[in-house]
Formats: C-alpha cells, sequence, structure tokens
C-alpha cells in the first residue's frame, strides 16, 4: 500500500514541473498560433490565478501585436 501511495505521489508531482511550466516569449507565441490560443484560453478559464502569470502577460501582449499587425495604419 505505501509503494501505491508513493507512486501515485510522484506521479502527481511530476505533472507539475512538465513542460506546460515553460515560459514563453511574445516572439514564440506570435509564430504559434495554436500555443497562443491554448495560453489564452487557459488564462481566460482561470484569470484570478493565471492573469499576472509570465505566460497570460506573454499572451495578451502578442494577441495586441497581431492585431495591431492586421489593423489598416498599424
Amino acid at each position: 500500500m505505501k509503494h501505491l501511495l508513493l507512486g501515485i505521489v510522484t506521479l502527481t508531482l511530476s505533472g507539475c514541473f512538465g513542460e506546460g511550466d515553460k515560459t514563453h516569449t511574445v516572439d514564440e507565441l506570435m509564430a504559434d498560433q495554436a500555443l497562443l490560443a491554448k495560453i489564452t484560453s487557459d488564462c481566460r478559464n482561470n484569470p484570478g490565478a493565471l492573469r499576472q502569470t509570465p505566460n497570460c502577460q506573454s499572451a495578451e501582449a502578442a494577441h495586441w501585436k497581431l492585431w495591431l499587425r492586421t489593423t489598416p495604419g498599424g
């Protein structure tokens, strides 16, 4: 039973420190529309906890830059 509990805890914690924790730059997000959409969706689904994270701030900045590129005179 101890080994089962230890295995569950290990698997749970290993998921907390994966690729999802990588901080992306504004340029990376502008170049990868799918990643930008995923991060934006995550941020909008949990704004209280994620709004001030580097990825959410980078995603917001990337959206603004992309928007400015598509507007006349931008």
